[in-house]
């Protein structure tokens, strides 16, 4: 079973790490999967504008593993802004992350680039969200993109990423509704579209 976040006594950083592990799907038929979702008890949030900047470091492009990078966000959402620093370890979505809320968001863009990261892809998108046990489940909108459906577990420990992967990835199709999945971040699948892009 996924596991709440715990106490780790190992002096390793990454057993120390608190991490971000997800699966994402793009989805075929929205009406049917919050129908799904309703079932399981599943309440959906109002929705929330989402306008994310991605930054990556200087000298990482786009076409190399981001395993072991670390890599950049600042977010606006109902006029507050987030920094966040996200460093994949065992694939592009089990990520350490590291997030704190900031006042201002262009001087915070000015010191992203002068810690040495460079901004890559521009991600707007409408997002829901419920919680189902110690899964978040997000129901986005990305523009450029479509729908989407996101499903979260925080983890710390050692616990291998792939393992719980697969149990997020067994609640997902047990839902029985058309469902895509997608190792890709959504910079990368936006990049995918947008060639003309930095990066």
């Amino acid at each position: 079973m996924i596991r709440y976040l715990t106490a780790v006594a190992h002096g390793d950083a990454m057993a120390n790490a608190v991490r971000e592990i997800e699966v994402k799907y793009r989805v075929t038929d929205r009406a049917a999967l919050v129908r799904a979702l309703n079932d399981r008890g599943c309440v959906f949030s109002e929705p929330i504008r989402q306008d994310d900047q991605a930054y990556a470091a200087n000298g990482w492009s786009y076409g190399q593993s981001k395993v072991g990078q670390a890599f950049a966000r600042l977010r606006t959402e109902n006029g507050r802004h987030t920094f966040c620093v996200k460093k994949p370890y065992d694939n592009e979505l089990a990520c350490a992350e590291h997030e704190t809320e900031v006042l201002a968001r262009s001087e915070m863009h000015l010191a992203i680039l002068a810690m040495g990261f460079y901004p890559t892809i521009r991600i707007v998108k409408t997002r829901q969200t419920a919680r189902l046990g110690p899964m978040l489940l997000c129901l986005d909108e990305v523009e450029g993109l479509g729908t989407f459906f996101e499903i979260e577990a925080m983890v710390s420990g050692d616990r291998p990423a792939g393992e719980v992967q697969q149990e997020l990835d067994a609640f997902a199709r047990s839902l029985g509704v058309g469902l895509v999945r997608s190792t890709e971040t959504y910079d990368s699948l936006l990049r995918a579209v947008l060639p003309s892009q930095p990066g």
